[in-house]
């Protein structure tokens, strides 16, 4: 009898807790809306990491609320590991400084998996702006009537950020026009409706080459290499303008430590893939893969510091 006992339970299938993760498709949201570096890098990133997990990693655009759509979505799922967020400078950061109430807790309400990289932003006008470097922007902001205007992906976003740290830093009044995303401010920049919009310079790139935006500097400490006749803000007179966008993998506050560990693994060997790597860094990031996942923390913990005063300066702040 014991005997058949033993053989029933081989038999048997395993529970599906038991089984090994992953064991079905992943769910991979995106906190913006197609079209901007945060789409480009969260299809790539993901592409790595269903080659590497073994299951099909699908993208899910959530965009609003300067990303906190979102990573609601993010933060109100099952702590399993299937649903992933492609967090930033912004959804992540930027946000819970200037977001009074936010639908979750930034502090528990994600698992920080890694870094992928980062990329110093980019300064460009408009070309019916009277300006080819910083100087020139600061002398024709302060001759404008009406103030110039300034787009951002949404108020909470790493532009919105840096916005307000150019104005602060020139000393110049410039309207904040926040729109739904990175492509909807780039169409309304190359439009002329908005003469000033800092971002990440993998959507910009197009629009600078094609003409229909003029660079003016690198919000970041060296040039970069997509782009190196660009010079950086602190060369142009202004090293106080730092202004990077980051991106990031995190997963659901409470996920087991083992599937983490896993999802780390998988993200670190998709960004050391050389193909992976190089379309990241031709679309002007530098890859950074953290040491781990506490070690990714504690740089989330580092930024907030950074911004925190910056934000308060600006009076920045949704109710």
């Amino acid at each position: 009898m014991r005997r058949c006992l033993m053989a029933l339970a081989v038999a048997l299938p395993v529970p599906a807790l038991a089984q090994a993760y992953p064991d079905r498709p992943l769910r991979f949201v995106i906190p913006w809306p197609p079209g901007g570096t945060n789409d480009i890098v969260g299809r790539l990133v993901s592409d790595g990491l269903a080659a590497r997990l073994g299951q099909p990693v699908v993208i899910e655009n959530r965009g609003g609320a300067g990303g906190a759509l979102g990573a609601e979505v993010v933060a109100k799922s099952a702590p399993d590991g299937y649903t992933l967020l492609l967090g930033g400078s912004g959804s992540l950061t930027i946000n819970q400084l200037v977001r009074r109430r936010l639908p979750y807790d930034p502090a528990t309400a994600f698992a920080p998996v890694g870094m992928i990289g980062s990329g110093a932003n980019v300064i460009v006008v408009h070309p019916s702006v009277r300006a080819t470097n910083l100087r020139e922007l600061q002398a024709a902001a302060r001759e404008a009537s009406p103030p110039l205007n300034y787009a951002s992906p949404g108020v909470g976003s790493t532009g919105h950020a840096a916005g307000a740290l150019i104005t602060q830093v020139l000393g110049v009044e410039m309207q904040h026009v926040p729109y739904r995303g990175t492509g909807p401010a780039m169409n309304d920049v190359v439009a002329g409706r908005i003469q000033v919009f800092t971002n990440a310079l993998a959507p910009l790139q197009p629009q600078i080459q094609a003409g229909t935006v003029r660079a003016l500097a690198i919000a970041g400490p060296r040039r970069n290499a997509a782009m190196p006749d660009l010079p950086t803000a602190g060369e142009a007179g202004f090293p106080d303008i730092q202004a990077a966008t980051w991106f990031a993998l995190l997963t659901t506050g409470g996920t087991p430590r083992d599937r983490v560990d896993r999802l780390f693994a998988a993200l670190s060997a998709t960004i050391a893939d050389p193909e992976i790597r190089r379309k990241l860094e031709e679309g002007g990031l530098d890859v950074e893969p953290s040491e781990s996942p506490a070690a990714f923390a504690r740089f989330v913990a580092e930024d907030a510091a950074r911004w925190e005063p910056v934000v308060r300066r600006a009076g920045v702040s949704v109710e």
